[in-house]
C-alpha cells in the first residue's frame, strides 16, 4: 500500500466514476447514503480498491457499534473513518480497520488527540489540515500508527512537503490529485 500514498476522499457521488478510473488503491468514502452505499462500495471494490466509510459523512448511518458491524458484514467495508473513539473500538471488534480523524486547531486539541489515539488505538490516524510540516513531524514522532494527512492540499509541492515531514499517506477530495499516485510513489521513494 505504501507505494501509492494518495488516498481518494470521495466527497460527492459525481466523483465516483473518476475514482474508479484512477490509480489510487484506497478510497475514503464521504458521500452517498444508506440506500446506495452497498452499490457504491461494490463498484469501488470491483475496480480493485479498498473502501473506508466515513461514519459522520455518509447520510443515514448511526455512530454506534451496530452500524460498524453492519458496514463490515452487510457491505463488506474494508474500514471506517471516524472522529469517535468508540467507533474505533467497534471496528476492531467487527474485524475491520479504522482511521481516527483528528483536527489540529491548537496545541490543546493536538494534545487531547494524542491521548485519544493512545487510548483508542486506531489502525491509522488522519490529521486535518495537512499543510503543517512541523505538526506532522511532531505527531508522527508521538504516535505509532501510520499517519494520513489531508485537507487543503492542492499542489505537488505540498504533497512533497507532507511526505517529507513524515506523512505516510495524503488524502484528497480533488480528483486531479488522485492521478498523482504514480508521481507520489516516486516522491515517496525519494524522501
Amino acid at each position: 500500500m505504501t507505494s501509492y500514498p494518495i488516498i481518494a476522499s470521495v466527497t460527492r457521488e459525481e466523483q465516483i466514476p473518476s475514482v474508479l478510473g484512477s490509480s489510487v488503491q484506497r478510497v475514503n468514502l464521504m458521500a452517498g447514503h444508506i440506500g446506495n452505499l452497498g452499490s457504491i462500495i461494490e463498484q469501488i471494490h470491483q475496480s480493485g480498491k479498498m473502501v473506508y466509510v466515513h461514519l459522520e459523512m455518509v447520510s443515514g448511518l448511526g455512530r454506534d457499534s451496530h452500524t460498524v458491524e453492519f458496514l463490515a458484514r452487510q457491505f463488506r467495508a474494508d474500514g471506517i473513518v471516524t472522529t469517535k473513539s468508540n467507533a474505533v473500538a467497534a471496528a476492531r471488534q467487527a474485524g475491520i480497520r479504522s482511521i481516527q480523524r483528528i483536527f489540529a486547531i491548537d496545541t490543546a486539541a493536538v494534545q487531547t488527540a494524542v491521548r485519544m489515539i493512545a487510548s483508542a488505538q486506531p489502525d491509522e490516524v488522519e490529521l486535518m489540515p495537512g499543510l503543517m510540516p512541523r505538526v506532522i513531524k511532531e505527531l508522527k514522532a508521538t504516535i505509532k500508527q501510520p499517519l494520513i494527512v489531508g485537507g487543503l492540499i492542492r499542489y505537488e509541492d505540498e504533497i512533497v512537503s507532507a511526505l517529507s515531514s513524515g506523512a505516510d499517506f495524503i488524502s484528497s477530495g480533488d480528483p486531479s490529485m488522485w492521478h498523482y499516485a504514480e508521481d507520489a510513489r516516486q516522491l515517496l521513494q525519494n524522501r
